[in-house]
């Protein structure tokens, strides 16, 4: 069964940074399009930043821009969500989610209206806190 295994949250205080790692299990990331998402308590779910492998593009949040960097570690087969700078506000459960036939424009891939996400992990919380 493909499953996705986010790793690496936890708890860090304002300006600290995290390292979020998503894993996939039997089957290759390389393939397909990634993204992180997250969602808060009482808030709406939220792609915070996507890519596609296959032509390198990203796409960021206005919410994380500047801050998150999403990459792929392809010795590992994991697909990275560098977070820095953190703000209370970033604290939630971050998902990793990944789409079989990418959209054309990675953005989409993040959008709260788009459906065709093949596989979800079953998240890693993230709180910012002093």
């Amino acid at each position: 069964q493909f499953q996705l295994v986010e790793s690496g949250g936890g708890l860090v205080q304002p300006g600290g940074s995290l390292r979020l790692s998503c894993a996939g299990s039997r089957f290759t990331l390389a393939y397909y399009g990634i993204g992180w998402f997250r969602q808060a308590p009482g808030k709406e779910r939220e792609g915070v930043a996507c890519i596609d492998p296959a032509k390198n593009t990203k796409y960021y949040a206005d919410s994380v821009k500047g801050r998150f960097t999403i990459s792929r570690d392809i010795a590992s087969d994991t697909v990275i969500l560098q977070m820095n700078s953190l703000k209370p506000e970033d604290t939630a459960v971050y998902y990793c989610a990944a789409d079989t036939y990418p959209p054309f424009t990675i953005g989409t891939l993040c959008a709260p209206t788009y459906t065709g996400i093949d596989y979800w992990g079953k998240g890693t919380p993230v709180t910012v806190s002093s």
